[in-house]
């Protein structure tokens, strides 16, 4: 549901592929020159590829609905967590080339099928051609259903600000509290404090999630929080950053679905799953920091 009149959305998207010539879409900053398809760490040249698209049943509830959650995966990402449960997507590089104007006909599709929302799934590496189609939507009608940014949460302040007006609902992970197992798990840098200054930058743009009377999200930030193996994740952590500087009625995903993925063998504890009492010490920890808004039990 974009707030952005037509020439507002149009500078966006300018700026938005200027940034493509070196590229800096992502706190890595690789600086590679995209339109002339030279490739980074995120390994995206100068178009956006999709791996999938549809209505999706098994997000948030108050993303599915009656009509499914309209789910568009990008191919790649702009981080390589070595326990991926989409690699082929993610890391291999699975799906096809795409124009904006293509996107443009798939987010129409999706609303006309009933989808409740836009879902982007891994968004980051490829946000001046959605954006583009977002314009080329606007254009000719109205899309008049929210966007989601669904991320892995490693994201640059200065490209989320370019995304003010146009994302509805932002939907950050926050994987790790330890920068040294961000660096080791998805080979990154800094995560927590780029996850952290992201998560002000959204919850700013667009604050708490709002779920209107059919229990549909329109707008808002919803956390995802994977629990890993041995604590790895650092869970109370983040739990207790969310509570004391986001806010205690952030509406959060603790998922406790992590199993061994990928394509290489993974070092103890990745190589199990997580134990009920993994997970029941998360939920009481988030509970303890004071959130209560946690998927499933409300």
């Amino acid at each position: 549901m974009n707030t952005l009149n037509s020439k507002e959305l149009s500078h966006r998207a300018d700026l938005l592929y200027s940034m493509l010539e070196s590229c800096t879409l992502c706190p890595r900053k690789c600086r590679v020159n995209r339109l002339k398809g030279e490739i980074g760490f995120c390994q995206n040249g100068n178009q956006a590829l999709v791996a999938t698209y549809g209505p999706h049943f098994g997000e948030e509830r108050p993303l599915v609905g009656r009509g499914g959650s309209g789910t568009v995966f990008f191919s790649w990402c702009n981080l390589r967590c070595i326990y991926c449960q989409n690699y082929e997507i993610s890391q291999l590089g699975d799906g096809n080339p795409v124009s904006p104007e293509v996107l443009a006909f798939i987010f129409l599709s999706l609303k006309e099928s009933g989808c409740h929302n836009i879902n982007l799934v891994t968004p980051t590496h490829v946000i001046p051609f959605w954006v583009k189609a977002l314009e080329l939507i606007e254009e000719e009608t109205t899309l008049g259903i929210p966007i989601v940014y669904n991320t892995g949460g490693y994201e640059s302040v200065e490209v989320l600000e370019l995304l003010e007006g146009i994302v509805d609902i932002y939907m950050p992970d926050f994987k790790y509290w330890d920068d040294e197992v961000g660096r080791k798990l998805s080979g990154c840098n800094n995560y927590s404090e780029v996850a952290q200054s992201a998560l002000k930058e959204m919850h700013r743009q667009v604050g708490d999630l709002v779920i209107d009377e059919n229990g549909l999200a329109q707008r808002g930030l919803l956390v995802r929080h994977l629990v890993l193996p041995g604590g790895l994740a650092g869970s109370e952590f983040i739990f207790d950053f969310i509570s004391k500087e986001i806010s205690k009625d952030t509406y959060i995903n603790i998922m406790d679905q992590y199993r061994p993925c990928g394509p290489n063998l993974l070092p103890s504890p990745l190589n199990r799953r997580i134990t009920p009492n993994e997970y029941n010490q998360a939920i009481t920890a988030a509970k303890r920091a004071g959130l209560w808004r946690i998927d499933g039990m409300f």
